[in-house]
């Protein structure tokens, strides 16, 4: 009887007739369910050992490196076997499995699948990975920006106030009293009268031009 279980186990890879049963390197080399589920408890307990491990800051950081890639690997590798238990007709651990959490409850941060835990998160350049920025404020459309326009944009009402009015106005009577006072220093000193003397004689030239080409034109009229 004992030898009949003995060869049961070995057909179900759940005893190795060489010595302790050894995990397969594939899951799909595997046939029974029942050494599927067996398999992936085993993973479970490695991952539990070596998260443990990774918790000790004092390890230094090639080891918790280390510590975390192989941590990565066996997931995988028990994924590929919760798989293969689906394939055996056992329950879907991918679907009714608990997520991977921290000590606050969070899921575990992580890029791709990779997973990072206990120590390996705060190793250089991996917290500054994972720090969640701040959300870029929303980019304004065409009709947000015409909200902002209205009269006051295109200076209509500038002048409301009064401010503009009064500044035009001091503006004005400056300008007006600068070129009274110039105009009487002008007078004051006969430089008005040459300009009008000047401007009879400029008037009196451009006579003498317009007769003299009215005459020209007369005389090819006539020719």
């Amino acid at each position: 009887k004992q030898w009949y279980q003995r060869r049961v186990a070995i057909t179900a890879g759940l005893l190795n007739p060489d010595g302790p049963p050894k995990r397969p390197y594939l899951a799909t080399q595997c046939n029974s369910l029942q050494a599927a589920e067996k398999w992936r408890l085993q993973i479970i307990k490695e991952i539990a050992r070596k998260v443990s491990q990774i918790q000790n800051a004092g390890l230094g950081e090639f080891r918790i490196r280390d510590l975390n890639d192989e941590i990565n690997k066996l997931i995988r590798e028990k994924g590929h076997w919760q798989d293969r238990i689906v394939e055996l007709g056992g329950p879907n651990y991918h679907k009714i499995g608990p997520k991977m959490l921290d000590h606050q409850g969070r899921e575990l941060p992580g890029n791709r699948g990779y997973k990072y835990f206990g120590a390996a998160k705060d190793l250089p350049g991996v917290r500054e990975l994972f720090e969640e920025e701040a959300p870029k404020p929303p980019r304004k459309t065409r009709a947000d920006l015409m909200k902002d326009i209205d009269a006051y944009y295109y200076g209509y009402l500038d002048d409301d106030d009064g401010i503009l009015v009064k500044l035009e106005a001091e503006a004005e009577a400056k300008a007006r009293k600068m070129a009274i006072e110039e105009w009487n220093l002008k007078k004051e000193t006969g430089e008005i009268d040459k300009m009008l003397e000047e401007d009879e004689r400029l008037e009196r030239e451009e006579e003498q031009k317009r007769k003299k080409y009215r005459l020209r034109l007369c005389v090819d009229t006539t020719a």
